[in-house]
């Protein structure tokens, strides 16, 4: 028996068999070739091979996790055919004289090292995804194929790609256990997504590790048992019926209203990022929509989302959830969320830099494109519109006056539209200190916890060497969201959280307290907020 910690990405708790997936040991051998040419059109029959495994994963992605989750599979098919990438495979192969498998290899890890030596997160990142569209390009040539499971276990990887995660049929993975890997990776999010216990930084030696083990994995403490002992699979068998019976009772709570026992109605909203995440939304009965990410229309692509597609998707929604609230934030990118187009400049803290709002101000077109859509899109359904990142009135001021600009662009042009109710998020101490001049311009706030802890605690929440000092439960966040639902209140607008916060259910009977009109979570998360707030006790 041997126990092991590492971070949870998922919580759940699951027992099985372990298979554990490695890339080929073997060392790509260099191998003298005497025609080129025919070389690079082996390479080239092989990246076309690829692009089409990626297209299927692509859409499987698609109908398992989402749009947002399957973006990856769009990002590996552009850096297939990167011209950088492309170009240094060729010139290996004619310059050197060598098999394509082996200018792949070296390409491949020469570009994985240099998105590793990044600063920025994101662009680290990276560094897999170019490791793992080579390794594809390399098995294609090498004739190998991807790994299958016969029947469910526990995966254990040393940084399991998120293709390999989304390959292999869902049913049949029962835990991902990952020695490397970030909570931010896309496998942690495509686990998340696919409702799979995982955990990521355990320190395993797959060496030694051999498939056919019996493993238990507890998502909730993030602790791994390698050939547990009969009390131990007992107690995780326990375990495991008690999370399916708890599952199976919060079903019960369908259909009925988020209301205290007391008469006061608490809406459940649910956070998402793509048109295609609407189905957890209604499986899971939430009450709205409170966060919809609109930045993942601009991500995974080489330029601008244009007018009518925005327009497309936002209807979409809003028809799909018929008059039940929709709540749309306007474009929050820039931090740790880049597209190539925008051409950001490195910032040494870009947390704190040009991001959100600032965007929007600095770059009106882009905005007056995005609220163009918004408001076309508002007369097919109960729209609100929130803008992030606001720190004080003038901004506030700014966005009215564009906001005309675009309601009388519309009009003159005959076009049909509705001007929605428009909010903020409030997610620095600033906002806070000035929310009740803040209050008397908007129609509500959403409290953005995530950003707000980090701003006020002054810690970086993706600096995992702060874990032990980051507490969002510091009184000084919940004297913050507070004040900021003690303000709205005072001028008769509503608030909400729409961060991490609102799904801790330690802190929902104080939510309830404080006053908050709605808590938006991930759709996972819905009934278990309902049934708190039905069973709450003054």
């Amino acid at each position: 028996m041997q126990e092991f910690q590492g971070k949870s990405v998922y919580k759940g708790t699951a027992m099985g068999k372990v298979v554990v997936l490695k890339e080929p040991d073997s060392v790509i051998k260099r191998v003298r070739i005497n025609d080129v040419q025919a070389e690079i059109e082996r390479y080239e029959r092989a990246s076309k091979e690829a692009a089409r495994q990626l297209g299927v994963l692509y859409e499987k992605a698609c109908r398992e996790v989402g749009e947002a989750g399957a973006a990856i599979f769009e990002v590996h098919q552009m850096m297939l055919e990167d011209e950088d990438y492309v170009d240094a495979i060729r010139n290996t192969i004619e310059t050197e004289s060598v098999n394509a498998e082996y200018a792949v290899a070296v390409t491949g890890d020469n570009f994985s090292e240099t998105f590793a030596s990044m600063d920025d997160d994101y662009m680290k990142a990276r560094s897999a995804d170019v490791k793992d569209i080579s390794n594809r390009i390399i098995r294609i040539l090498e004739g190998t194929k991807d790994a299958d499971l016969s029947e469910a276990a526990v995966i254990m990887a040393d940084d399991l790609s998120p293709s390999q995660t989304v390959q292999i049929d869902k049913d049949k993975i029962l835990a991902i256990v990952t020695v490397h890997g970030s909570t931010n990776s896309h496998t942690a999010i495509l686990a998340r997504t696919m409702n799979i216990p995982a955990l990521i930084g355990v320190p395993l030696d797959l060496g030694k590790i051999s498939s056919g083990m019996t493993a238990i994995v507890d998502g909730s403490t993030g602790h791994v048992i390698l050939e547990p002992t009969e009390e131990q699979c007992r107690e995780a068998e326990q375990k495991i019926v008690w999370e399916r019976r708890q599952a199976s009772r919060l079903q019960e709570l369908k259909g009925r209203p988020s209301i205290t026992p007391d008469g006061r109605k608490v809406n459940v909203y649910a956070n998402i990022g793509s048109v295609a995440d609407i189905g957890y939304v209604l499986e899971n009965d939430a009450e709205g929509i409170g966060l919809f990410r609109s930045e993942f229309l601009y991500l995974g692509r080489e330029d601008f989302p244009a007018e009518e597609e925005q327009f497309q998707a936002y209807r979409q929604v809003l028809q799909m959830m018929a008059d039940k609230k929709v709540i749309i934030r306007t474009l929050d990118i820039g931090a740790d969320k880049k597209a190539d187009y925008f051409h950001f400049q490195k910032e040494e803290n870009p947390a704190m830099g040009y991001r959100a709002i600032r965007i929007c101000l600095k770059q009106p077109e882009i905005f007056k494109t995005q609220l163009r859509a918004l408001l076309r899109a508002a007369v097919y359904g109960n729209l609100s519109i929130m803008y992030p990142m606001i720190i004080s009135v003038e901004e506030v001021q700014k966005i009215t006056v564009i906001m005309e600009e675009v309601r009388q662009e519309l009009e003159q042009a005959g076009i049909p539209f509705a001007v929605p109710e428009q909010g903020i998020m409030i997610e620095t101490p600033a906002a806070v200190m000035i929310s009740d001049e803040l209050a008397q311009l908007v129609d509500f706030f959403s409290i953005g916890t995530n950003d707000l802890t980090q701003y006020t605690l002054a810690i970086d929440r993706q600096n995992e060497k702060l874990d032990d000092f980051y507490n969002p439960h510091h009184k000084a966040v919940l004297r913050m969201i507070e004040m900021a639902v003690d303000n709205a209140h005072k001028y008769g607008k509503w608030a909400g959280i729409c961060g991490e916060l609102g799904a801790d259910l330690a802190l929902t009977e104080e939510f309830i307290r404080m006053g908050l009109d709605e808590l938006s979570v991930s759709p996972s998360m819905v009934l278990q907020v309902r049934e708190k707030i039905i069973t709450f006790a003054k």
